[in-house]
């Protein structure tokens, strides 16, 4: 397959380009997989309404989020270790946003640290930030984003503990720490020769950007979900709200909220799958 014709195409060549223990994180999901095969049942399950004799010969699809002008009511997500991916992932999304005039969000886990996107970027840009142990991790990076510029703060909030992804501990990435660990995602990467030499050598540095002055000499990849399970703040409730706020005062999203709070005490047996579409 030279090109994509089609959104599905793009997942095709990603399992060709890259290793597995790379595609297999960024294809899967925690468990069972039950959510994700759900959330893309009731995305199909969702029909456009056809309205026919309009004037479509000029269409704007642009809006204002949080202040922001943009082209499309589109953003690009946060997405872990996608400085793995391509070379520099993080830029190329960040850029490529840009040329969209759409947001991109930068993740907490990123491969690329805040400086570097800002510094590749033409427009601001919004920052995810996972409640981390480390109070005074979570203020710096707080501190430095706004520093840089970000527009928004996207706060995630349903996942006090990575759920366990059972693809990455068959795949490596997860579970396999030490030099075993690391000679089996090797092999895996040098049976992709071009993104080895393109991402693995041209690529460098290769660690959790954001989070480097608390990785000392390590990467934060020998056990990436290891980490973020020893590092998450479990602990979160509201009150962790209340301190981000007063870190940060520009536009805060929460994300990761699927049930209103006053229902959650009711009937046990609602779906918050059905309701991830209109969260």
């Amino acid at each position: 397959m030279a090109k994509a014709a089609a959104v599905l195409d793009y997942r095709a060549l990603a399992r060709r380009r890259l290793p597995p223990f790379l595609f297999e994180y960024l294809d899967g999901g925690s468990y069972a997989e039950v959510t994700l095969k759900r959330n893309v049942e009731i995305l199909g399950q969702l029909a456009l309404r056809q309205r026919v004799l309009a004037d479509v010969s000029s269409i704007d699809l642009a809006t204002t989020l949080f202040g922001q002008s943009q082209s499309l009511p589109v953003v690009l997500a946060p997405i872990g270790l996608a400085g793995m991916n391509a070379r520099r992932g993080e830029v190329q999304a960040v850029r490529a946003a840009n040329r969209a005039g759409v947001p991109f969000c930068l993740s907490t886990v990123g491969v690329c640290p805040l400086a570097e996107v800002a510094a590749a970027s033409s427009a601001p840009f919004w920052f995810q930030l996972y409640m981390i142990r480390d109070r005074g991790l979570v203020v710096s990076l707080l501190d430095e984003a706004r520093a840089l510029g970000c527009s928004a703060l996207v706060f995630i909030v349903d996942m006090p503990v990575p759920g366990s992804r059972y693809r990455d501990y068959r795949s490596g990435l997860a579970g396999a720490p030490g030099l075993r660990g690391a000679a089996r995602r090797a092999g895996q990467a040098l049976r992709h020769p071009h993104r080895a030499f393109d991402v693995g050598l041209q690529g460098r540095p290769h660690h959790l950007g954001n989070v480097a002055p608390a990785l000392g000499s390590k990467t934060g990849l020998e056990d990436f979900l290891g980490w973020m399970r020893g590092n998450f703040a479990s602990s979160i409730t509201w009150a962790n709200l209340a301190f981000t706020r007063q870190h940060w005062h520009g536009p805060l999203i929460i994300k990761g909220i699927l049930v209103r709070p006053d229902l959650d005490h009711g009937d046990r047996s609602i779906d918050a799958g059905r309701l991830t579409g209109s969260a």
